[in-house]
C-alpha cells in the first residue's frame, strides 16, 4: 500500500487514533506470525532470499596409492597431502562435494578414515572441523580386469601399466582414481542411478577409434560390442536439499591422452562426455540403460549440477574439438558463470604458454609440458540460479596458497539457489 504524507497532513489527530490502534494490533500479529515462520517453518516454504545457498563443489584430490588398500594405509599413518586437501574443504567448506581421485574400498574404509581423522579434526591452514553425515561411493571401472586385450599389444593383462592398460579403465588395482560424494543432506540411495557396465558400443553414434592408416576400426568386433564407456562410472546422486532435489551427475572421463593415433582415449573422452549430454536431452531413449535396468534419461524438470574432472579444456589441451561445449552449450546447462581465480593467472604467466582460453578459468596446473587448462567443472541446470562461485586457487602470497599442493587440480564451487 502506498502512502500519500500531504493527504494525512490534512486529517486530524483524534480522527487517527483508532486506525493507528488498528494498525499497531496488525503490525503486531504480522511480525508474531514471522518469527513463527522463521522458527518452525518448513524450510521447503521459505523464500529463496531467507534460505542460504547451497553450495557445490568438485575436487581432484589426487589421494590414490598405486598398490591396492594403499590408500588406507597412508590415511591411517598420518598423510599430509590428504590433511591438505580436508584444510581446503574445511575453507571452502561445500554442502555438498564430488572427489575425484579418491581410492574406493569396498568397505568405504578410506571414506570413513578421511571424515574421522582429517576432515573431523581442524586442520593447519583449514577452517573449523567439517561434518558430512552423508556419502555415497560406489565401485568404478579403473584397475577392473577386463579379460580382454584393450591396448592391441597382444597381450592380455601382464604386469603395471600393462597390467593398467587392459582394464576397463586404466588402474594398477579396482578402485585406483575412485569417486566419493560427500554431503550435508540426505542422499536418496535407492533412487542413485550408475552407468559402470554401460558399454560404448550402446551410444548412437558412437564415436567408434579407426587405425587412420588402413580406416579400419582399431577394436576387434568382440571386444568393441563387450567395451565399458565410462573409465570409472557416471553417476546420477539425488541429494535432498532444502531448495528441494537435486541431482548430482558425477563423472571422471580418461584424459584424451596416453594412446596412439587412433586416438581411443580421446574418443572416450569426447563420448564419455556426450553421455551427460544425452542424459539431460528431455526425448525418449530407451538404449539408455543404467546398472539397475532402468532407462532413459533425466526428466526435464529435474534440477542437476554436473561436478566432476571432465579432462576437456574449451580451448586448449589435447581433447578432442567440441568435447566439453556438448554440455556447455546445452540448452539445459546454464554455463554463463565462469569460476575464476587469481591464481590460475599467476602460474598461466610463469608457465607460458600461449592459450586462447581464459587463464583466470583454469582449474589445475599440469607441469612444463602441460601447463594450465580447465579440466574441473561445476555445472548447474538453467532451473537453478548461480548466486557466486570460484577456484579455490589462492596467488602464492596470500593466506591459503600453502594447502593448495596436495593436488594438480583446485577446488571448483558455485552457489546455487532455486
Amino acid at each position: 500500500m502506498t502512502h500519500h504524507p500531504g493527504r494525512m497532513a490534512q486529517t486530524s489527530p483524534a480522527s487517527l487514533r483508532p486506525w493507528r490502534a488498528l494498525a499497531c494490533l496488525l503490525a503486531a500479529v504480522a511480525l508474531a506470525g514471522c518469527v513463527r515462520v522463521a522458527i518452525h517453518g518448513n524450510p521447503d516454504h521459505m523464500t529463496n532470499a531467507a534460505r542460504p545457498p547451497l553450495r557445490v563443489a568438485t575436487y581432484n584430490t589426487s589421494l590414490y596409492d598405486e598398490a591396492a588398500g594403499g590408500l588406507v594405509e597412508r590415511l591411517r599413518a598420518g598423510d599430509a597431502d590428504a590433511r591438505k586437501i580436508a584444510a581446503v574443504l574445511q575453507r571452502v567448506r561445500p554442502d555438498i562435494v564430488l572427489l575425484n581421485e579418491f581410492d574406493h574400498d569396498a568397505g568405504g574404509v578410506a571414506a570413513d578414515l578421511f571424515q574421522r581423522d582429517y576432515l573431523d579434526v581442524a586442520q593447519p591452514g583449514g577452517g573449523d572441523p567439517l561434518h558430512y553425515p552423508y556419502r555415497y561411493l560406489a565401485p568404478v571401472n579403473t584397475g577392473v580386469p577386463s579379460g580382454l586385450d584393450l591396448d592391441g599389444d597382444g597381450n592380455v593383462g601382464g604386469e603395471h601399466r600393462a597390467r593398467g592398460n587392459d582394464a576397463w579403465g586404466y588402474g594398477l588395482h579396482p578402485g585406483q582414481y575412485g569417486m566419493l560424494v560427500l554431503s550435508r543432506h540426505p542422499i536418496d540411495a535407492t533412487q542413485v542411478r550408475t552407468f559402470q557396465h554401460f558399454r560404448w558400443s550402446a551410444l548412437p553414434d558412437a564415436r567408434q577409434p579407426r587405425d587412420p592408416a588402413t580406416g579400419d576400426t582399431w577394436y576387434p568386433p568382440s571386444v568393441w560390442a563387450q567395451l565399458r564407456l565410462s573409465s570409472k562410472s557416471h553417476w546420477d546422486v539425488p541429494v535432498r536439499t532444502p531448495a528441494g532435489v537435486i541431482h548430482l551427475l558425477a563423472a571422471h572421463p580418461t584424459p584424451p591422452v596416453f594412446d596412439g593415433p587412433e586416438n581411443r582415449n580421446g574418443l572416450r573422452n569426447h563420448d564419455e562426455i556426450r553421455l551427460w549430454a544425452e542424459y539431460i536431452t528431455p526425448r525418449p531413449a530407451p538404449w539408455l540403460c543404467d546398472d539397475q535396468g532402468r532407462c532413459g534419461g533425466l526428466p526435464g524438470d529435474a534440477r542437476f549440477v554436473i561436478a566432476g574432472d571432465y579432462n576437456a579444456d574449451p580451448f586448449d589441451g589435447d581433447g578432442v574439438p567440441g568435447a566439453i561445449a556438448q554440455l556447455l552449450h546445452h540448452p539445459r546447462v546454464d554455463a554463463a558463470f565462469v569460476p575464476r581465480s587469481q591464481g590460475a593467472v599467476e602460474r598461466a604467466a610463469q608457465r607460458g604458454f600461449d592459450r586462447r582460453g581464459d587463464v583466470a578459468a583454469h582449474t589445475g596446473d599440469f607441469g612444463p609440458r602441460s601447463g594450465t587448462l580447465r579440466l574441473d567443472y561445476v555445472l548447474p541446470s538453467d532451473n537453478l540460479k548461480v548466486v557466486d562461485g570460484g577456484v579455490f586457487w589462492p596467488a602464492g602470497d596470500t593466506p591459503g596458497a600453502t594447502i593448495i599442493d596436495a593436488s594438480d587440480h583446485h577446488l571448483v564451487w558455485l552457489d546455487l539457489q532455486p
